[in-house]
């Protein structure tokens, strides 16, 4: 397929990558919610020439030596030459519609989107610039769950990103969590799912352990659009579920309400 062109993985229409590019990259037909990278995030949430990077210098280590196929290294560099990025975390603060936000967005195209130590600390970071600046924070999941390759250094950041949100709670700042395609492991089990308020874009995959894992550990097939945001919102796990095309607007005017 010419590159200028783009197929629908849900209607398999065939579109102009211009047009869908300028929905957000949702699909005009039917609304299907195609993933994005962290610039296209970034694009997408903060006022033109707002958003500032922090803690970019930090970059994960290989404290377990581990080896699989590859080693942890290798595979690190294989990460940061596709993406440019040392982490599948970038963190800073934008304006949203002239509301100043610290913000969290993880990059499904380093190693999976996943969280290891380096993750973790940028998300505890943004947490403490968000007290000492009086903002609230928004993290945009989007992750295959913990890192492997950091075993229990990886688990660790679940409590350890927990535990700041709760300072954040405390000192009475708004966290919403937006959980996109995919959120699954430990990030749902931690901080993806601790938001004051939780939304989730269309379509969504989110959950802990994957579809045919648990109908192979319960013995029976699971309902249709398991685990799906508009499943989780019927069953009241998610607050809401917005298209892409209005979430900027509903983010910048839930802060205003809850930080205003």
């Amino acid at each position: 397929m010419p590159a200028h062109w783009v197929k629908c993985k849900s209607c398999n229409a065939l579109m102009y990558y211009k047009e869908v590019e300028n929905q957000n990259h949702v699909c005009p037909k039917c609304g299907y919610h195609i993933r994005i990278g962290v610039n296209d995030r970034i694009k997408l949430i903060a006022d033109e020439g707002t958003f500032v990077e922090y803690d970019e210098s930090l970059k994960p280590v290989d404290p377990l030596k581990f080896v699989d196929k590859k080693p942890y290294t290798k595979r690190l560099e294989e990460a940061k030459a596709k993406t440019g990025r040392t982490s599948s975390v970038v963190s800073g603060e934008c304006k949203m519609n002239g509301v100043s936000t610290q913000i969290v967005i993880f990059d499904f195209a380093f190693m999976g989107g996943s969280l290891g130590s380096v993750e973790g600390e940028k998300i505890v970071r943004a947490v403490d610039r968000a007290i000492e600046k009086r903002q609230g924070l928004i993290i945009f999941s989007a992750s295959g769950g913990a890192r492997m390759q950091e075993s229990t250094f990886s688990l660790l950041q679940m409590s350890k990103t927990s535990a700041a949100l709760a300072r954040l709670s405390n000192e009475k700042l708004p966290y919403i969590s937006v959980l996109t395609d995919p959120t699954m492991g430990g990030t749902s089990a931690s901080f993806a799912t601790l938001g004051d308020i939780i939304i989730a874009e269309p379509g969504a995959l989110v959950g802990f352990a994957g579809q045919r894992v648990i109908e192979q550990t319960i013995g029976s097939a699971l309902p249709d659009g398991f685990q799906r945001a508009e499943f989780l919102l019927e069953h009241g796990a998610v607050d809401m579920v917005v298209n892409r095309n209005e979430l900027k607007k509903t983010l910048s005017d839930f802060m205003v309400l809850l930080n205003g």
